[in-house]
């Protein structure tokens, strides 16, 4: 596991967020740092990318920025574009540090 980079990084283009999902769990919640990246708890299972849909639903909301898979649909593992250009106001909703 690295500590040394923090799974929210800003590039050209906005913002990045790896992640790492568990689907079918009680609920959606973020439940800290899994391997690098964000790990995402989500009560969806991930059958007919009903997990990726609750993932971006969620974060939309809780951002309040879209939210758009970048990488990994089918894996655990995602990369996920954050609509939104101020790294700190996300890194403090997602409990980060920029």
């Amino acid at each position: 596991m690295s500590a040394s980079r923090s799974p929210l990084q800003q590039d050209h283009e906005g913002l990045l967020l790896d992640i790492w999902v568990v689907p079918g769990a009680s609920r959606t919640e973020v439940k800290g740092i899994y391997d690098g990246a964000l790990r995402l708890r989500v009560a969806s299972p991930p059958a007919g990318g009903q997990a990726n849909r609750a993932i971006v639903r969620f974060l939309a909301k809780s951002l309040g920025c879209g939210v758009d898979i970048e990488s990994g649909a089918a894996s655990r593992r995602k990369r996920l574009r954050i609509h939104c250009d101020n790294l700190a106001t996300v890194a403090d909703a997602l409990g980060l540090s920029p």
